[in-house]
């Protein structure tokens, strides 16, 4: 394999080694830790960071558009982060 093909390879692949590898570490927080809402938060962080990796470098993922990822990762992660904070502190939540 040469030089170029490698290194549209490794492009390909964008921030989804990022969000895999901070979901083994939130399943890890969340399992064998004992702390479910520390692995949603961490789990969400990862997603909006993946998010913000995909929208700087891009990638080559011909099945979707980088705007799409973008808005998922980060909309879902957001939404896992914030899920995660009200379960950890809901007697700070004003309701």
């Amino acid at each position: 394999m040469n030089a170029r093909a490698a290194e549209a390879n490794r492009e390909r692949w964008g921030a989804y080694p990022l969000v895999m590898g901070g979901a083994l570490a939130a399943l890890t927080l969340s399992v064998l830790l004992g702390l479910p809402y520390w692995g949603g938060i961490a789990m969400g962080a990862v997603m909006m960071l993946g998010a913000l990796v995909r929208l700087a470098s891009g990638g080559r993922l011909a099945v979707r558009r980088k705007a799409t990822d973008v808005v998922t990762l980060g909309g879902l992660g957001l939404a896992l982060a914030a899920a995660g904070f009200i379960l950890e502190f809901k007697d700070l939540v004003p309701m």
